[in-house]
């Protein structure tokens, strides 16, 4: 199993040839030497932030796949001996609920400090992944795995505002928000499966499996064949999959067992009232009642 990975994307962003040696290269010597000593299945590890990549994490994970799938047409063309009999596929998935880095934890412990939520984009959605989950797409693909496959677990998805309205009824307060916007290196929604990939995939179910592209290096084809039907398919994305209500994420959240510790150990502070600076007052401009804080959110075209 190559889990080894950089996956923090600001720490991608500013250290991009670490990223490279981790998630690239890294993965290239997990695969060379489980071929050098005999053994018969790989499962690299990665993420939604592959598809579609737009900061140098996501480009480092899907130049990881590449290399898995390099490594399995070799292993099929060779036929026999010891890289034959290797079978080197990949797992896909989004945050793991609850994982280090993730925005779960962060908000628990902003709860507890008694401070204000963190929240990028109120309408920015992602994936939910218990670990269980993660755990049981691994499992399933050592099971069912062919060379170059990419297994990919059906997840529902929800808001950041609907996870944080959850959080905050599970703990029976209400929560105060401080808006930053989106931080470099971050989507409005994260995707699992792209329409290409979602044209040659087998649905297993629970899961999907992306076969590896067959095709060959004969350029003159490029030019004459192609697929009439890939264009009437959507892309598997974090706003288009099976999305949560309030009550749903909580009854999510209740199966961590992290979320129960925290249930367990006692009610978090109830936030103070936000204290507002009083303006000074103006002749031409009136004051404004009711008017909402931070930046307006802006609507993705």
């Amino acid at each position: 199993l190559d889990s080894a990975a950089l996956k923090q994307v600001p720490s991608c962003e500013f250290f991009p040839r670490q990223a490279v040696y981790t998630n690239i290269i890294g993965s290239h010597n997990v695969v060379e030497s489980a071929v050098a000593n005999g053994v018969k299945k790989v499962i690299c590890l990665s993420t939604d932030k592959a598809v579609y990549p737009i900061n140098a994490m996501g480009m480092t994970k899907a130049l990881m796949e590449k290399v898995a799938q390099s490594a399995a047409r070799e292993a099929l063309a060779a036929g026999s001996g010891a890289r034959s009999r290797c079978t080197v596929a990949a797992v896909r998935y989004g945050n793991v609920m609850y994982s280090r880095g993730s925005v779960i934890p962060l908000f628990m412990s902003q709860l507890r400090a008694g401070k204000p939520l963190t929240i990028t984009e109120g309408a920015m959605t992602r994936f939910l992944l218990p670990l269980p989950g993660a755990i049981d797409l691994i499992l399933f693909a050592f099971g069912n795995a062919r060379p170059g496959d990419i297994f990919i677990k059906k997840s529902p998805a929800c808001t950041v505002d609907v996870l944080v309205a959850a959080l905050g009824e599970l703990f029976g307060i209400e929560p105060r928000i401080r808006r930053i916007g989106m931080r470099h290196g971050e989507k409005l929604y994260e995707t699992l499966a792209s329409r290409e990939e979602l044209r040659r995939a087998q649905d297993m179910g629970e899961y999907w499996r992306v076969t590896m592209d067959g095709r060959g290096l004969d350029y003159a084809k490029y030019f004459t064949e192609g697929d009439t039907k890939e264009a009437a398919l959507d892309d598997y994305t974090s706003h288009n999959t099976e999305r949560l209500d309030v009550a749903q994420v909580k009854a999510l959240l209740l199966t961590l067992p992290e979320v129960q510790a925290e249930l367990a150990a006692g009610p978090v502070p109830v936030p103070a009232r936000a204290m507002t600076r009083a303006r000074p007052a103006s002749k031409s401009v009136p004051k404004q009642a009711g008017k909402p804080r931070g930046r307006p959110r802006k609507v993705p075209a």
